[in-house]
């Protein structure tokens, strides 16, 4: 075979660039070198065909990392604006994920935990991560947990398919990424894949990205352990809105009964200066009064308001709704037992909202004014609601109002617990009877007052 034909066979094997300037296409070249040199006479790769099969070994690595209808995810795409109307804390939220996750895709140590509501932004993260490693040659695989479980329930069953090997390639995959962990069917054999899987990465210290909407408590026992390893695991939750939604749906009933006290406010709330009886049951008001007042021009932490009913509580936690509403915020408050029941119409079939969309709602409200803790029912359902409802709140330290006439003591221990965690909670007992009829007669102001609940 001559020379040229040997060409002409290795640019229709191996073909370059065609508008290669160093080649013209062929995809070797002949270096320049002296007779003894060991390489003279051989034939290199040239840079542009070395271009193409690293390009080609990028494209293999998409097809089989399963992105296909993630290709448009990156980091450039993600807005951590969001859209219009997000509020500053939730807008902070997203660009901390955002740098967390970009950091995590330049060094690939450990693991990444996101967690957030439905829409966040989790999955667009997590494939963000993924797209970039692949671009680096990084063999990756993105599943949903239940696209993962039901492909190896086709490998068990299939007679073509080797389970052994999928399990395998998985199991030790150099990235895996698991989205949506919670949802998939929790029988006892999923249950079982999804930990060996796990627990393999994790005594192996495999990088991994799990996304889920669910909190920690939810998920199983033996698979929560290794994800509250911090030495491994960086976990960024996410607090924002779901951005397939708009923020207002006209159709969807609002839980936020705050319309309904627009009059309660801190101007025409009474503190009942004629009762200069009691010197120091007067002064708990005072200082409720100026704790709440406070705690609306900047709400931090919890705060809680005790006392006995119609003491005025529920006068100053809307107040506090009301003041913030002002300054264009959407507060939600909430009678505790209006909220179960809120909760519970969400899984009716006539329902207009789902009781996932609801309860994200309400775990990651901007402002949440819970009014008369303690008089739900205390069923246990009712019990595990409300106790995931204040654990989610308390770990995020979001901004948190509650009304109680409730002794301490008589309260679910588990929430009882966070209340008196003076890092994030004040709590302040008014501890003046209710108001008369004939106080809000009195008042200090020339203008006449609603009585308090």
């Amino acid at each position: 075979m001559t020379s040229s034909s040997i060409e002409d066979a290795m640019r229709r094997s191996q073909p370059g660039d065609p508008n290669c300037k160093i080649c013209g296409g062929l995809g070797f070249v002949r270096q320049d070198l002296p007779v003894e040199h060991p390489d003279f006479g051989k034939m290199q790769i040239c840079v542009c065909r070395q271009q193409n099969v690293e390009r080609a070994a990028r494209e293999r690595l998409f097809r089989l990392s399963n992105l296909e209808a993630f290709e448009v995810m990156t980091f450039d795409t993600f807005k951590p604006q969001g859209r219009m109307g997000l509020a500053d804390q939730h807008i902070r939220s997203l660009e901390y994920a955002l740098s967390q996750a970009a950091n995590y895709a330049r060094s690939l140590s450990g693991w990444l935990f996101l967690t957030g509501g439905y829409g966040c932004g989790k999955t667009h993260l997590a494939a963000a991560i993924s797209n970039f490693a692949v671009g680096l040659g990084v063999p990756t695989l993105f599943l949903t947990v239940p696209d993962l479980l039901d492909w190896l329930r086709f490998s068990y069953d299939a007679p073509d398919a080797n389970f052994e090997e999928r399990f395998e390639e998985i199991r030790n995959i150099r990235l895996l990424v698991l989205d949506d962990l919670g949802t998939q069917n929790a029988t006892a054999w999923a249950q079982e894949k999804l930990y060996q899987i796990i627990n393999h990465r994790y005594v192996n210290k495999l990088s991994m990205v799990v996304t889920s909407n669910q909190s920690l408590e939810e998920i199983d026992g033996r698979i929560r352990s290794r994800l509250q390893d911090a030495d491994l695991v960086t976990t960024v939750r996410i607090y924002a809105p779901d951005y397939r939604t708009a923020l207002q749906d006209s159709a969807e009933p609002q839980i936020s009964s705050l319309p309904l006290l627009n009059d309660r406010t801190f101007g025409n709330f009474s503190l009942r200066e004629y009762e200069r009886h009691d010197p120091e049951r007067q002064r708990s008001l005072e200082t409720t009064f100026r704790a709440a007042q406070q705690y609306a021009e900047n709400p931090r932490g919890w705060l809680v308001l005790m006392g006995d009913y119609g003491c005025g509580k529920t006068h100053l936690a809307a107040a506090i709704g009301n003041y913030r509403k002002a300054l264009g915020e959407e507060p939600i408050f909430v009678v505790v037992p209006d909220l179960l029941d809120h909760l519970r119409a969400a899984f009716s079939p006539s329902s207009t909202v789902s009781y996932d969309r609801r309860f994200e709602e309400v775990k990651n409200a901007q402002l949440l004014i819970l009014d008369d803790l303690g008089t739900q029912s205390a069923s246990p359902w009712a019990r595990e609601k409300l106790y995931q409802l204040f654990n989610h709140r308390y770990m995020a330290r979001l901004p948190t109002v509650i009304t109680t006439s409730s002794k301490m003591e008589d309260l679910d221990p588990r929430i009882r617990s966070r209340m008196l965690d003076s890092r994030l909670c004040d709590i302040y007992a008014i501890l003046l009877p209710a108001y008369r009829i004939s106080d809000v007669e009195k008042p200090r102001r020339t203008t006449r007052r609603t009585p308090p609940r």
